[in-house]
């Protein structure tokens, strides 16, 4: 490493040409972005990035590319479909670490973090997912509170997904309050199946996204996958499954306990919620936010809390969020 005019620059280099052009993108694209996200230099000669700037942020810089170069060698990235987002998701990794931990071989353990699918592996895109992931690894109860674009429902459905694939379950229950908490679904045309479905869209969304639709079909037909209102989850025990409550902060107080006394033996509960957007009749407590006072001193049971900083939209949902979050802030 070398100190120019107090900078620093420093030079890696990696054997794969291919896979430099991948990570370099289109016109030099991707590492445009990265000097804009990092405040560095970067200069390509051949194979070797030449990297510039503080020392800091050249050692982020470093572990970000080797990390990318790392994923795209080991298939855990598809080439065709490399855009700058997975550079983004190596910044999110990094950014809740000091200058001291920015090392390739520390960094590494998150590919450890793996959900597997049947069509995708699905990795950890943050250090609050991380966080998440390990809680849903080790907790028989978890509760996922934050902001939506967190990937709660994801991560969620994904790790339900890797159990049933291993046998480690017989079936998913994925549940939430169809309509407003009260799931008043009489005035809307159709049958139940076509009444519940559209509030259940980000679910099928998800399951579509990991399974062929012919297996969600077929699972789904079996019992294998059950996708209900939550009110269809009264008198029931829920044994060897996988359950997952959706847009939580639309349970009554009666309801979420209703849910929570369902978990029988061998099974697993999440529970999700963004407290932010309860649509519950103004001054009706929410069953989620009562739920984490009550439950909150439960060892065997994890509360995770996400932030605007896990949201793995587009950037600018995130700068939302805070912005909102700012202004209530101020109103309270």
């Amino acid at each position: 490493m070398q100190n120019i005019n107090n900078k620093e620059e420093i030079t890696i280099d990696f054997p794969n040409n291919s896979l430099v052009a991948i990570i370099v993108g289109n016109h030099n694209l991707n590492l445009t972005k990265l000097e804009k996200l990092l405040d560095v230099n970067i200069n390509l000669f051949g194979n070797q990035f030449n990297i510039s700037g503080e020392s800091k942020k050249i050692q982020i810089t470093k572990t970000i590319i080797n990390n990318v170069y790392t994923k795209l060698s080991n298939k855990k990235i598809n080439k065709l479909n490399l855009n700058f987002m997975e550079f983004e998701t190596e910044f999110r990794m990094l950014a809740g670490k000091s200058s001291s931990n920015f090392d390739l071989n520390d960094h590494q353990v998150i590919n450890q973090d793996k959900l597997v699918t049947w069509k995708k592996h699905i990795f950890p895109k943050s250090i609050g997912q991380k966080k998440y992931l390990n809680a849903l690894n080790n907790y028989e109860l978890v509760f996922g509170l934050g902001p939506a674009g967190t990937g709660k429902s994801y991560l969620a459905v994904a790790k339900g997904i890797d159990m049933l694939k291993k046998g480690l379950v017989e079936k998913i229950i994925l549940t939430r309050p169809a309509v407003e908490a009260g799931e008043r679904l009489g005035f809307l045309p159709g049958d139940m199946k076509e009444k519940i479905d559209p509030y259940l869209r980000p679910i099928y969304d998800a399951l579509y996204e990991m399974m062929p639709s012919d297996r969600v079909e077929k699972k789904i037909q079996s019992g294998e996958i059950e996708i209900a209102p939550l009110a269809f989850m009264r008198g029931r025990t829920f044994t060897n499954s996988y359950v997952i409550v959706d847009e939580a902060q639309n349970t009554t107080s009666v309801q979420m306990k209703m849910v929570l006394t369902r978990i029988g033996e061998g099974s697993r509960m999440v529970i999700n919620g963004d407290l932010s957007q309860v649509d519950l009749p103004k001054g009706q407590m929410s069953g989620l936010k009562e739920s984490q006072k009550i439950l909150n001193k439960i060892e065997d049971i994890k509360l995770i809390y996400l932030e605007a900083s896990d949201v793995i939209r587009h950037p600018i949902v995130a700068k939302i969020i805070k912005a909102y979050d700012n202004i209530n802030k101020d109103l309270q």
